[in-house]
């Protein structure tokens, strides 16, 4: 049962974080119209797009940035029931710091809880809008830039079939410079190779043009040729090249469903989709030791005020978000395994967390 002191500790909690988003979203919102209003301007966007984009930066700029507004929430609240001199009240009626902790940490499982579910469901769709927008009207060549490298693209589609094109063209789905090749006991089988291979989206099939085959004999080869031949395989051209945020674009079950299919596929950007994907459950537990922190240092009244809190909580947020960018990125360009770079800010600040809280009890 939640007692007076819980319900009044929990409302300002969510009250307080609503009130942080109300007030920098907007000023995001702002900041962003100014930075990209002549080029949408040029491009002549049209308003509704304009519109969606702005809907899907809210939900994309409150995901990415929720645990500096958390952070910053808590301890403006904690700083001011310290100065107001209630949490000194609290204290001395018996109550003990951990029992005071209680509504803060219910406040910070119903936050996760929602930020988890917003990660799995929500957020993927509101970044595909948000990356799309970007890349088609505001960056210089975005078609071609959004795929990332789409030339020399190995693949493995099966277990003993490779794929290798020498460039993939996304507007007119040909690839160029196409090659096969089917092994069986790591014994070539046979060898497909085209100067170019175009995916029809009517036919759901491919048409090869300079088509030759080649059959791996017992004492001769087979080669068949033909100037252009249709045929059907089991890829997608635009597979072969995904576009770079790709990851964050789809719900949990797609992201299982879709490092699995990379996984097999011998992907060099399987680190980039398994950060993604670690970060969906490591960014909400992040909630429960940023309040922690929060706590533990607000919850003392300073001689320097709720600035001196403020300014310390400012400084601890930003370099959670500096670790945690820095380790995301090492994971994608690095040998460091992905899960262990995606978790070091947790456990760092966790074991921070522990350290203040105790000095906090004292």
């Amino acid at each position: 049962m939640l007692t007076i002191i819980d319900k009044y500790i929990l409302k300002r909690y969510l009250a307080t974080f609503l009130v942080m988003l109300l007030l920098f979203i907007p000023i995001g919102i702002v900041v962003d119209v100014a930075e990209k209003i002549n080029k949408i301007l040029e491009n002549k966007v049209p308003i509704m797009e304009v519109a969606f984009y702005y809907y899907n930066f809210t939900v994309y700029f409150a995901s990415s940035l929720f645990p500096i507004f958390l952070f910053l929430s808590v301890i403006w609240f904690t700083s001011k029931l310290a100065n107001d001199t209630e949490i000194i009240a609290i204290l001395s009626s018996g109550i003990s710091f951990t029992r005071f902790l209680r509504p803060y940490i219910i406040g910070a499982s119903i936050v996760s809880i929602f930020v988890l579910l917003m990660g799995f469901f929500v957020v993927p769709a509101a970044s595909e809008g948000f990356n799309n927008f970007r890349y088609t009207y505001l960056k210089g060549g975005g078609k071609e830039a959004m795929r990332g490298n789409s030339t020399d693209v190995y693949r493995q589609i099966s277990d003993d079939e490779f794929i290798y094109v020498n460039s993939f063209n996304t507007e007119s789905k040909t690839a160029f410079n196409f090659s096969l090749e089917k092994f069986k006991k790591q014994k070539l089988v046979h060898k497909i190779t085209a100067s170019r291979i175009k995916w029809n989206p009517k036919e759901k099939n491919y048409t090869m043009y300079d088509y030759s085959k080649r059959t791996v004999g017992e004492f001769d080869d087979k080669i068949e040729k033909a100037a252009e031949k249709k045929a059907v395989f089991n890829f997608d051209l635009e597979d072969l090249t995904p576009v770079v945020y790709i990851a964050e674009t789809l719900s949990l079950g797609k992201l299982n469903a879709f490092i699995k299919k990379e996984r097999e596929r011998g992907s060099s950007n399987i680190n980039v989709y398994l950060v993604v994907l670690y970060k969906k459950y490591s960014v909400p537990i992040s909630a429960f030791i940023l309040t922690i922190i929060a706590v533990a240092v607000s919850s003392m009244k300073r001689r320097g005020g709720m600035g001196t809190n403020l300014a310390i909580g400012i400084a601890l947020a930003f370099a959670f978000v500096f670790f945690d960018k820095i380790f995301g990125v090492l994971a994608e360009k690095s040998s460091i395994p992905p899960m262990l770079a995606v978790w070091l800010p947790n456990i760092a600040f966790g074991i921070l967390a522990i350290y203040l809280l105790r000095n906090a009890k004292r």
